[in-house]
């Protein structure tokens, strides 16, 4: 994309891009990630290459510390208010998109781990370690804090999704799963242990 393109769609330039390792942003391909000048990112934050971070219409955005934006994610605070900790894992294994509309949060915690092509929108909290696992869609969810997928007690560890499809208006609390294949509100929530059981 031209710099005058990457101007009018609100983006950084190339060599604007490029100046973000000037603040411990690292860029292995500067020239494939579109960033909005008002996108706050940490030091150590890695951008991939076919990142995406867009900011408009008020939009607030604030990225943290050694977060991981894999190839194909896209945040964006269109009016909304995107909050992602430190030490997060984003769009590994597809991508992954986040999408704040005007009046929306959404707040992904330290070390969650967000992967498999699905999405966040409207307004969602993911809590310190909780994951989603697959191409769900989520809206209004509430993930609760834990520890991260390292952790080695299952049910001590963050809140899960894992399949795929579409949860509304769910809430998974620490050391819980929920695993579907259409909608999650339908499903049942077990311990983290049932799927990783001790020998």
């Amino acid at each position: 994309m031209s710099d005058a393109a990457r101007r009018q769609l609100g983006f950084l330039s190339r060599a604007e891009t490029a100046a973000l390792a000037r603040f411990g942003v690292v860029l292995p391909d500067p020239g494939s990630v579109l960033v909005c000048a008002d996108a706050g990112l940490e030091e150590g934050v890695v951008l991939w290459p076919n990142v995406i971070l867009q900011v408009s219409t008020g939009g607030r955005m604030a990225v943290g510390r050694g977060t991981n934006l894999f190839p194909g994610t896209r945040i964006v605070a269109s009016g909304g208010s995107v909050t992602i900790g430190a030490g997060a894992e984003i769009g590994e294994e597809g991508g992954f998109t986040v999408k704040a509309g005007a009046g929306e949060t959404i707040a992904v915690r330290d070390e969650a781990r967000l992967l498999g092509g699905g999405s966040l929108t409207l307004s969602n909290r993911i809590g310190r370690g909780a994951q989603i696992l697959g191409p769900i869609r989520c809206e209004n969810c509430i993930l609760g804090d834990g520890g991260s997928h390292r952790e080695p007690e299952p049910d001590r560890r963050g809140g899960v999704l894992k399949g795929s499809g579409v949860a509304r208006h769910v809430e998974v609390p620490r050391g819980h799963v929920i695993q579907a294949f259409g909608l999650f509100a339908d499903a049942v929530i077990r311990p983290q242990s049932y799927f990783h059981p001790k020998p």
